[in-house]
């Protein structure tokens, strides 16, 4: 058996396995340790024999021996929001058709959460890390370069990654919002957000253009994340209150923004004839709601699939077209009823 071979925890042992697939022992081995390297007819074959066996291969052995335990580890701020789930989904996807598990963890917006949990990562092996967006401290950017394996930054954009990053521009996307509703005629406008690393940026950009536009300043309502419907709700209202002239909203997420709509159906307010609404992330609640939310889409989804693509290029012993360290998956505003 090939000193990369895991070894097995069951009652079956792996030249069963061979022999019920008919192939060799080392073939159900590079099947377990490194399935993009077996035909996919042949890794059926050893897959059927390892489930009708009941085989459970003791991972372990095998990362002693190549310095790999096929695990990524990623975090996110949280796991209460659909928006960085789909992207973690889309993450999954890709690695475990490669044969590689996700870890996961959230640090609860917490900087201090986030470098604790790279600490166990990091302790645990991991062949890579991904992370969700790129504002870190000095002392863990260093960290994770000294890591020496790949890092990806997701949900934000720099030029100066640690590693690698795939995302979008947070402040351009804040621009985007402004400008569209500019463009409508809204010269009185808001924010509602939750105050953390990102949606700081969206204000950033949201606020830059406006007064760029020469529009009246943004007054802003913010809430510590996670954010839901009902501080959404109650934001508009202290927003309103404060600043009786204003007439379009721009909301960090979605989650607000179907919390601004129902003020607005609970006081009365026309949408979009007294106020109008734009959220961001375009979940399926915004184009679900009453009225349709206006919003910005972003490709959450691909975001973790081309996070899962860069780390497995340079995971990969297979020499190929390398990828770039930056990639931009771009945003677009979605015009709806609510604006």
């Amino acid at each position: 058996m090939p000193t990369d071979s895991p070894s097995h925890t069951s009652g079956s042992k792996m030249i069963d396995v061979a022999r019920m697939a008919g192939v060799s022992r080392v073939t159900v081995s590079r099947a377990i340790s490194h399935p993009e390297l077996v035909s996919p007819e042949t890794l059926a074959q050893v897959q059927a024999a390892i489930a009708q066996l009941g085989y459970v291969p003791n991972l372990n052995a095998g990362s002693l021996a190549t310095r790999r335990s096929r695990i990524i580890g990623a975090i996110v701020p949280t796991l209460s929001n659909a928006w960085f789930a789909e992207t973690m989904d889309g993450l999954g996807e890709v690695l475990e058709a490669r044969g590689y598990q996700l870890l996961l963890g959230q640090s609860r917006y917490r900087d201090a959460g986030e470098e604790a949990l790279i600490d166990t990562f990091i302790g645990r092996q991991v062949d890579a890390l991904v992370l969700t967006g790129v504002d870190h401290g000095d002392a863990v950017r260093r960290k994770l370069r000294a890591f020496g394996k790949p890092v990806v930054e997701t949900w934000d954009l720099t030029d100066d990654p640690i590693d690698m990053v795939a995302g979008f521009s947070n402040e351009g996307a804040g621009a985007a919002v402004a400008r569209y509703l500019a463009e409508r005629g809204y010269r009185h406008l808001g924010f509602l957000g939750a105050h953390e690393h990102r949606a700081n940026k969206r204000l950033a950009g949201f606020r830059s253009e406006a007064a760029r536009l020469g529009l009246p300043d943004i007054d802003t309502e913010v809430v510590a994340p996670p954010s839901t419907i009902d501080d959404g709700a109650r934001m508009l209202r202290v927003l309103v209150t404060r600043s009786p002239e204003l007439r379009a909203v721009y909301c960090s997420n979605d989650t607000l923004g179907v919390g601004a709509l129902l003020a607005c159906r609970q006081e009365g307010w026309a949408v979009p004839g007294r106020m109008a609404v734009v959220g961001f992330s375009d979940l399926a609640i915004a184009s679900a709601s009453q009225p349709a939310l206006s919003s910005v889409r972003v490709q959450a989804r691909e975001m973790g699939r081309q996070a899962a693509r860069m780390l497995l290029a340079r995971l990969s012993d297979v020499a190929g077209t390398p990828m770039p360290a930056v990639a931009d998956l771009g945003f677009s505003v979605i015009g709806r009823e609510s604006s």
